[in-house]
């Protein structure tokens, strides 16, 4: 990364008012990184502090902050205390402020529902007390199969209320995914829809959920909420309607008093081999790591509105809902897609309901952006404090397109990147720090991340692994009863070091990016690269709107570098495979100029928009694909698969 003058820069007030910069002077630290430094130094001193500032609320005192006993991978947090989230994310915001509005959801028709705390409380004890009655209790598993409806957050809710277990799941999901995650729960009741509505036509759930369950005897009960007008018909015995559930003819019921380190939820994540893993994430974990991120990260306060588009299956959907509602905010579902009925429309959702923070992936910016004019916001968006993004790197013109044509050069883009077994963030943004075109500001505090090379020490100004070197709460308790799975994946390669996956960089600024995953990486005559600055050379001055890079094997050089693109609307794809070999080799060396260009309809992706590009490089060498379960469309590979079934690639 080139020294570059910083796009944004927090201003004093900005600063001086954020919630991070109060916490700090509360605790006596000077700057950002001193306190990174002293969170790293100190972790119990930290992660109370941490508990007290969101105001967590405890049944019963903790006796201790953090145990290792039972080694650094398997930390337990706060041994001795009890406490359930749902009182820090609802209860008490009930209490000292009932009438603020906690959840506004809309769907793609525009139908738009809203519950303050006090009545999104009344609607999961309903919830919760009709689930009790057909059999969920502390320690049950409940499936959530949902699209990212009213109903899908109270359900949540509901199940942590209850002690019980949630396990969410994608709604593009097929039969086959479903049935995995239920059977390794050993799942005892699925939530799910009629159907969803997309792109103004209903496509059906409850069929596929039907499937998923057959053959599986320990779920025995389906819960059907109506959401898309499709027929539904019901099994006696087995299936019940949402209104049902949520009777008020039911008894209430208790809060259960949790030990910080049950299950509250499985959330699972795809390999490219062997079956999805089950992270553990309880009840002191991912809902205040959550809270960290929204309040230090995006600076959220109380009655502010977070909009993030995302699925319930994805860990966004569970951070938006707990994040938002842990420090007293509003969370914003928007259940349809992004860019229907133009590609304007997720500025108008974020426009009509007062969004102050918006999530958007770096894919769905690339999408808006080939559109043109049409996806500019039809209107100004007056509340808007912050813009977000996950999922994966930025290409620089992306991110100077969401920044100046949404954001007006005004609005910082608040980097977040972590995942499913991290329960949050590892790096991110904030209003301290300065930032560059797909920067973050570095680890949030009490994670202590760094960049080891292949020796295993910290760098700075070269590409190396992303690593944390010592746990934090949010971090997964493990993976569901496959604990020796869980240290082979992320403790194995150097002693009490988790090894994330990522490839990362700190520059001279000390700012940090995310360079793809490390297994992703292009390694041409020696010469490491990384395949996000291999597609923004893609997509930098030629008609490409999308760009893929993997690296196929190579007589000579070990590994070639072959780009599969998407061209841009209404582009002639013919001049595109030379245009964008010269743009590469300008921008990184003949090295790593590609060995073939390849443009195709579209690119393989999960359906929260991160670009396969392992199945990629697999398809198109003819190996196995490995795990499919989150691809959105499985046709996008047959273009891969009949270029890899020619001759060996040449110059073009």
């Amino acid at each position: 990364m080139s020294a570059v003058a910083s796009v944004w820069s927090p201003t004093e007030e900005q600063a001086r008012s954020s919630r991070l910069w109060r916490f700090m002077q509360r605790h006596g630290c000077a700057s950002y990184p001193e306190l990174c430094r002293r969170a790293a130094e100190e972790p119990r001193w930290f992660w109370e502090a941490l508990v007290k500032e969101l105001g967590i609320v405890w049944s019963s005192p903790y006796q201790d902050v953090m145990d290792t006993s039972a080694g650094i991978p398997f930390t337990r947090w706060f041994p001795g205390g009890r406490l359930n989230a749902y009182e820090s994310a609802v209860l008490r915001h009930r209490k000292t402020d009932p009438s603020r509005l906690a959840i506004i959801a809309e769907t793609e028709s525009g139908a738009t529902r809203r519950l303050t705390y006090a009545e999104l409380d009344d609607a999961v004890e309903r919830t919760a007390a009709g689930l009790r009655a057909i059999g969920v209790d502390r320690g049950v598993a409940v499936g959530l199969y949902l699209p990212l409806v009213i109903e899908n957050a109270v359900a949540l809710l509901a199940i942590t209320k209850l002690g019980a277990i949630a396990v969410p799941l994608f709604s593009g999901f097929g039969a086959e995914a479903i049935r995995q995650r239920l059977s390794d729960a050993q799942a005892r009741v699925l939530i799910t829809a009629d159907g969803a509505t997309r792109r103004g036509k209903p496509v059906a759930m409850k069929p596929i959920a039907e499937q998923a369950i057959a053959g599986l005897p320990h779920v025995q009960r389906l819960v059907v909420v109506h959401c898309a007008g499709l027929d539904a018909a019901m099994q006696p015995g087995r299936d019940v309607t949402w209104e049902e559930i949520e009777q008020p003819s039911h008894s209430q019921v208790a809060t259960e008093a949790m030990r910080p380190d049950e299950p509250l939820m499985l959330l699972y994540t795809s390999g490219t081999t062997g079956r999805p893993k089950g992270t553990v994430h309880g009840h002191a974990g991912l809902p205040i790591k959550s809270a960290q991120d929204w309040a230090f990260g995006m600076d959220v306060r109380p009655g502010e509105r977070v909009m993030w588009v995302t699925d319930m299956g994805w860990v966004m959907g569970p951070l938006l809902v707990f994040g938002s509602l842990m420090l007293g905010g509003t969370a914003v579902l928007y259940d349809g897609a992004p860019d229907h009925p133009n590609p304007a429309r997720i500025w108008s959702v974020a426009a009509g309901q007062g969004v102050t923070h918006l999530g958007i992936s770096p894919t769905l910016t690339r999408v808006l952006m080939s559109a043109g004019e049409r996806a500019l916001p039809p209107q100004p968006l007056s509340q808007l404090r912050v813009l977000a993004s996950t999922g994966e790197p930025w290409t620089p013109e992306a991110w100077e397109w969401l920044f100046e044509a949404v954001g007006g050069g005004k609005v910082p883009i608040m980097n977040y990147s972590g995942g499913t077994e991290c329960g949050g963030g590892i790096v991110s943004g904030n209003f301290l720090t300065p930032a560059k075109a797909g920067s973050f500001a570095g680890p949030i505090p009490g994670v202590d991340a760094a960049v080891f090379n292949d020796a295993g020490q910290p760098v700075r100004g070269e590409v190396g692994e992303l690593v944390i070197r010592q746990p934090y709460l949010g971090m997964a308790l493990g993976f569901w009863n496959d604990p020796q799975r869980y240290l082979d994946t992320y403790w194995s390669r150097w002693p009490n070091v988790w090894v994330h996956g990522d490839w990362a960089m700190i520059d001279e600024d000390g700012l940090w990016y995310i360079l793809g995953r490390s297994d992703d990486t292009i390694k041409v005559a020696g010469k490491r690269v990384g395949p996000a600055e291999v597609e923004a050379a893609a997509l930098d001055g030629t008609e490409v709107a999308e760009a893929a890079a993997v690296g196929i094997p190579d007589p000579l050089k070990g590994q070639s570098v072959v780009i599969f693109a998407v061209a841009r609307p209404n582009a002639d794809p013919a001049p595109i495979p030379a245009a964008v070999s010269r743009s590469v080799e300008r921008s990184l060396g003949k090295p790593f100029k590609p060995a073939a260009v390849h443009v195709i309809p579209r690119l393989p992706k999960t359906r929260n928009g991160k670009i396969l590009r392992r199945v990629i490089r697999n398809v198109f060498l003819g190996d196995p694909p490995g795990d499919l379960s989150s691809i959105d469309d499985m046709a996008s590979l047959d273009p891969i698969r009949t270029l890899g079934r020619g001759s060996p690639p040449a110059d073009h």
